[in-house]
């Protein structure tokens, strides 16, 4: 017997094709859901009604072929439930991406969910608490009195040390999913690339090599293990470098001679280490070959390294985490979340999203990329720096109304003095 599946079931299953085939229409979708779910009684109709509903129909504002814009896509794998059952992703359109709607009512002040990182690459002074043994080298939490200190075991070797400590068992477990490929002791080919990324503070760089090292150091569990975190990373809204650079308010970016570098000592440090001893160490702890795909995105210089580069500038969020779910939430310059860190300085890498006022079903989640309280224009620079074109929320609708009428009223307004003196001459005064 057929069955017709629930509203949810069907848009969950219609957005997982689509975006494992994104280039299918409405037809070849709804004629791939059938093959999948025999079963099912759906009609094409319904299908396209979901897909358009979701923003993944051909009729979806395409972007301006003249603005290069970040690119999005969906995590097949992702499970929003682990968060929270208060929102659902949704794919707006390919100039928008995708982005996060509420699933019930939302009330303000309420915690929407609360989420730890995905990697940590932690503000300066956090960082270098972490670097002195001072603060958890996974949670970046600044240590007290506490007698739950771990010291890294790779330190109790006479003939390597490295200096992180961590909270308590349960923090120094979880911090093998990176930590080893970025231990001086286990992997002193990284040592070089730590260094230029502390002498430059290059946040960006920082956050992309522990992605990296997450991901290798994923592929040596199993296959499940990998395909999780790398979909994670295939996930992250995309802007190369050579992108940015086009059009980047932002000139205290790195320039290319200093991209190339990068990309030079981060092959080193995972890839290819300089001497034996250090490949023969590297070695131990990477013992299963990267898929070539996965393989090429990190270490090929152009598309692969500069594209994550760009990827982790565009997602961190403002001190210097990056968050699955977070990572989906779209700009407002008059947003109804806020991302807050843990105010008593425990767990500081822990962040919650906060309701700001009532979020109704249906409604978009955002947060803002700016400083709100900044002019229209101020505003505006900012966004379009980072490659995110014009905010059109309806906050900067109204205000850009009121700019431009500024601006005409400006440009159409006399001098005073030289009225002043045509007045004078006109009289005869001198």
């Amino acid at each position: 017997m057929s069955i017709t599946p629930a509203e949810d079931v069907l848009t969950s299953a219609l957005v997982e094709l689509k975006a494992q085939n994104p280039s299918l229409g409405i037809t070849k979708i709804h004629a791939l859901l059938l093959k999948q779910h025999p079963d099912w009684a759906v009609s094409e109709k319904r299908t396209k009604k979901i897909l358009k509903m979701e923003g993944l129909t051909s009729s979806a504002i395409p972007p301006d072929p003249n603005v290069v814009y970040p690119t999005s896509r969906l995590v097949p794998s992702l499970d929003v439930n682990k968060w929270t059952s208060k929102v659902r992703v949704k794919m707006f359109d390919k100039r928008k991406g995708k982005g996060l709607v509420a699933t019930t009512d939302i009330q303000e002040g309420e915690m929407v969910w609360k989420e730890d990182p995905f990697v940590i690459a932690a503000e300066w002074d956090i960082y270098d608490l972490q670097v002195t043994g001072q603060a958890c080298a996974l949670c970046t939490t600044p240590f007290g009195d506490s007698p739950l200190v771990i010291p890294c075991p790779a330190s109790s070797s006479s003939t390597a040390y490295c200096s992180a400590r961590f909270c308590n068992r349960l923090c120094l477990a979880r911090s093998a999913k990176v930590h080893p490929l970025l231990c001086q002791a286990q992997n002193p080919a990284c040592a070089p690339l730590v260094k230029f990324i502390r002498e430059r503070e290059w946040m960006a760089l920082n956050a992309l090599t522990h992605c990296v090292s997450r991901v290798l150091l994923a592929n040596q569990y199993d296959e499940a293990t990998l395909r999780a975190d790398w979909d994670v990373m295939k996930g992250l809204a995309a802007l190369g470098m050579e992108e940015r650079a086009k059009y980047s308010f932002n000139q205290a970016e790195p320039d290319r001679a200093t991209w190339k570098k990068a990309h030079q000592l981060l092959v080193q440090a995972f890839k290819e280490p300089k001497n034996p001893a250090d490949q023969k160490k590297l070695a131990k702890l990477l013992k299963k070959t990267l898929p070539l795909e996965v393989d090429q995105e990190f270490f090929e210089y152009d598309p692969g390294f500069l594209k994550n580069l760009g990827k982790m500038s565009l997602n961190l969020e403002a001190h210097g985490g990056l968050y699955t779910l977070h990572s989906h939430l779209n700009h407002s310059c008059a947003p109804n979340c806020s991302a807050r860190h843990n105010e008593k300085r425990t767990a500081l890498s822990r962040i919650s999203i906060i309701a700001k006022r009532p979020i109704a079903p249906g409604e978009e989640l955002t947060v803002t990329y700016v400083n709100p309280e900044l002019p229209y224009r101020s505003r505006q620079d900012e966004l379009q720096a980072w490659g995110f074109g014009s905010c059109k929320c309806d906050r900067c609708v109204g205000e850009e109304k009121t700019f431009q009428l500024k601006e005409v009223l400006e440009d159409g307004q006399p001098d005073m003095h030289d009225l002043a003196r045509e007045l004078k001459a006109g009289l005869g005064v001198m």
